[in-house]
């Protein structure tokens, strides 16, 4: 269970607000919470094109209603995009990337019945080429749709976003200060909060949390920012906190599966591991998350259950050709996970392809882990300095450091990187903070 998203997930989140950051419904999310103006046409939901709800799901319940009325009125371009968003907000939620191709085809058919000014078809092709790993397209159409409408805060949310994966963080710091400037919210809080966390200043990351918290509208906002203050204070070391947000969040969104996650991995770390393992699994069956399979297996191989370990891993390199198979680019999560448990030579070859497409914080730490796995520890050492650039507090980057610090037989390099990786988070990973231990107790021995 390593700390693979800095949050990052956010590549979980903002999905309404939802998430992982981390990445795809992080960059989804805006779109969904803040609503840009449709045309009268459109319908607000099933109700609204005489249909009834779906299962209590509201997003389902949204589709459903723009399919309906999309059959009666299929040149309706603006339906047409926000079904789009729909769809991209589905994939993430229920990790079935299928959904992407969908989303492509009816994005591509509103731009091509309104060929102008179609901003919410633009911020949904952003929103989609974000969650592809398409990065640098995303950027491209991010920027498109700003030119068409620079007064819509949720579209420098999607622009702030790229701009972060992309590796141009001054640039995503503008954006998302534009963002707040337009619309102060969960959303654009969220983000801001993001941005101080990516350069080390927690206590100001945590304060824009705590903010989106009390700016929350509804059950959805209150749960990402649960789970924010909950990332935010593992990431730190704070057990408790992380649980406390989790439940929390939990009581205000029941069916939330990134609360659930949260709170079995704090379980996890204050060792009430069969809580943790029965969440976690609850987590995974209510939405195969390519991460918590992965962290669910790690659990499995830290109490020395291989057998376990392994099933999770088989399901996990499922997920990913799923997702391969579906248009979205491997990176970060696939190559540490090929370094860790799979094959080094795929993992080197996946974490190149991944900083060139996501040259973010989290792909030089998953390029420096796999370089060291393949035995080419001085390219390592540079790409790991890359990841620490920005002053992120990250327990896993430092824990990488220090063994390819150590490989180099930098012994008191080593011992700084090991020790910064438990002062940052002495529980960041059930698998891996044990091994940081036994690694930095080997260094205090005499050489």
């Amino acid at each position: 269970m390593t700390q693979r998203k800095p949050t990052h997930r956010r590549t979980l989140l903002l999905t309404a607000v939802t998430t992982t950051l981390g990445v795809g419904l992080f960059l989804a999310g805006g779109l969904a919470l803040s609503p840009w103006s449709a045309a009268p046409s459109t319908p607000a939901s099933p109700a609204a094109a005489g249909g009834p709800a779906t299962g209590g799901d509201p997003l389902a319940t949204d589709i459903t209603g723009l399919q309906r009325h999309l059959r009666g009125a299929p040149q309706d371009a603006v339906a047409l995009s926000t079904l789009g968003l729909d769809y991209v907000e589905q994939a993430k939620s229920t990790a079935d990337p299928s959904y992407y191709p969908k989303a492509e085809a009816v994005l591509t058919r509103s731009l091509a019945i309104q060929k102008k000014d179609n901003f919410t078809a633009l911020g949904g092709m952003a929103a989609l080429e974000a969650a592809r790993h398409r990065f640098a397209q995303a950027l491209d159409w991010a920027q498109r749709a700003v030119a068409v409408n620079p007064y819509n805060s949720s579209l420098y949310g999607t622009l702030a976003d790229a701009c972060t994966q992309l590796g141009r963080y001054s640039e995503a710091a503008e954006a998302v200060q534009r963002m707040v400037d337009l619309r102060p919210g969960s959303p654009s809080l969220s983000r801001a909060s993001y941005v101080a966390e990516l350069r080390g200043d927690i206590p100001t990351a945590r304060a824009d949390m705590q903010r989106a918290l009390q700016d929350a509208g509804g059950p959805a906002d209150q749960a990402f920012a649960h789970y924010y203050l909950g990332e935010l204070a593992f990431n730190s070391g704070d057990r408790a906190t992380e649980l406390a947000q989790a439940r929390a969040g939990l009581r205000v969104a029941p069916s939330s599966t990134s609360l659930l996650q949260a709170r079995a991995k704090a379980e996890a770390a204050l060792g009430n591991t069969g809580a943790a393992i029965a969440d976690f699994t609850r987590a995974v069956q209510r939405v195969p998350q390519p991460e918590y399979i992965l962290q669910l297996g790690e659990l499995y191989q830290s109490l020395g259950r291989t057998k376990e370990a392994e099933q999770q891993y088989e399901v996990f390199r499922a997920e990913q050709r799923l997702f391969a198979a579906n248009g979205v680019t491997l990176d970060s999560d696939a190559a540490l996970f090929e370094a860790d448990h799979g094959n080094p030579r795929r993992a080197l070859a996946i974490a190149r392809e991944g900083i060139r497409s996501r040259p973010f914080l989290e792909s030089h730490d998953a390029l420096a882990w796999a370089l060291h796995i393949n035995g080419q520890d001085r390219e390592a050492l540079a790409e790991s300095g890359r990841a620490l650039s920005q002053g992120m507090r990250n327990a896993l980057f430092h824990y990488h450091r220090g063994l390819i610090e150590k490989a180099l037989g930098d012994r008191a390099a080593a011992r700084d990187d090991l020790t910064e990786a438990l002062t940052i988070n002495p529980h960041f990973s059930p698998l891996y903070a044990p091994k940081a231990r036994a690694a930095l107790a080997a260094l205090k021995d005499p050489a």
